[in-house]
């Protein structure tokens, strides 16, 4: 069931919407701030109150990348996989994440500090390979730098 607060900001998103099932991924992202992710809970109570089925929903929630359909760590590494990091050394990058935080892909590390994702592209192709750890954005990204970049998120 949405909380009394996520209804309210989701009320407050959809005000200026026409037709209201434009705003579901602004309802999705209000879910997903009050609890970290968005359960299939609350998919249906969203399809509810957009006015839509609960697979419209999901299929906006599984589209976009930084919907969260199961629980993450309290960092997001969102390591770039685009042909330019690729050809700028992604593979060493990918390693050295894999190998500092002990888990792969969709991966959350043990002390649910960090979810390793990859993302298509951050737009970053002039610093690559790169990668962003909850919208901070990182280039010219070495094997070395890793460990000073995740420690900066406690």
């Amino acid at each position: 069931m949405l909380s009394d607060p996520e209804r309210k900001e989701i009320e407050e998103e959809l005000r200026l919407l026409t037709p209201r099932e434009a705003g579901c991924l602004e309802a999705l992202k209000v879910v997903q701030k009050h609890r970290g992710w968005v359960p299939d809970e609350q998919i249906a109570d969203l399809a509810e109150v957009l006015g839509v089925t609960p697979d419209e929903v999901d299929g906006i929630a599984t589209f976009y990348p930084f919907i969260f359909r199961k629980p993450v760590g309290r960092h997001i590494v969102s390591v770039c996989d685009s042909m330019a990091c690729w050809v700028m050394g992604y593979e060493r990058v990918f390693h050295a994440l894999v190998k500092r935080l002990g888990v792969s892909w969709g991966g959350t590390t043990a002390d649910e500090r960090f979810t390793l994702l990859p993302v298509s592209c951050i737009g970053h192709c002039d610093h690559a390979p790169a990668l962003m750890v909850d919208g901070d954005l990182y280039g010219d990204l070495t094997e070395e730098g890793i460990g000073e970049i995740l420690e900066r998120y406690k």
